[in-house]
């Protein structure tokens, strides 16, 4: 809670700065990669402050997730094999991994779209998919469709509700990550009958 409210105060003093948006890309690309801390925390006062740049905020911190994931992918691709465990460490378990290999092998494309939607460390989802040598051009796919339900879904909420957008975002975010959760499982279940 104490990282959130200082994020908040760093993020009022960010919202003039002539370097916002690329600190907002910057920023996704470490949320995605290395600081597995939700951007939201910074997004929203952000988005509410800045009301006119709101697509091009959301639009940029989905590019610099998407940098970030295609870091994390190389990542796994070359290097897994010198720096996968540490990782796994970082992250998760080893057995929490294995999982996710699996379900990369499975169905790879629904598995990424899930993980980066839900609160679960996007980086799993990253280096299972360059470990498990997954198509890249999915993968990218996924990642930019899941976060950019993700970003522009804040963007939506900020642009109904204005300054109420974190208070409803607050109230509410646990019911529409498991709402969204269970949309992308249902569309992934039924990929899988067709």
């Amino acid at each position: 809670m104490a990282i959130q409210k200082k994020l908040k105060e760093k993020t009022r003093h960010f919202i003039d700065s002539k370097h916002m948006l690329t600190g907002i890309t910057v920023a996704s690309f470490l949320e995605s990669t290395i600081v597995p801390i939700p951007l939201e925390a910074v997004l929203v006062p952000l988005m509410q402050a800045r009301r006119e740049k709101l697509w091009l905020i959301a639009l940029m911190a989905t590019l610099g997730c998407i940098i970030g994931a295609l870091f994390g992918y190389a990542l796994g691709y070359y290097l897994f094999d010198a720096i996968g465990d540490w990782v796994i460490e970082m992250f998760s378990s080893q057995e929490q991994f294995e999982n996710v290999k699996q379900q990369m092998q499975n169905q790879g494309f629904w598995f990424v779209m899930t993980l980066g939607i839900v609160p679960i460390p996007f980086q799993i989802a990253m280096l299972a998919a360059g470990a498990t040598k997954y198509s890249i051009a999915l993968f990218l796919l996924a990642s930019g469709t899941a976060r950019s339900i993700r970003y522009f879904g804040l963007a939506i909420v900020v642009y109904y509700a204005g300054n109420k957008a974190e208070q409803i975002i607050s109230k509410h975010k646990t019911k529409a990550m498991v709402a969204i959760t269970i949309l992308v499982l249902a569309l992934w279940g039924i990929s899988t009958l067709i």
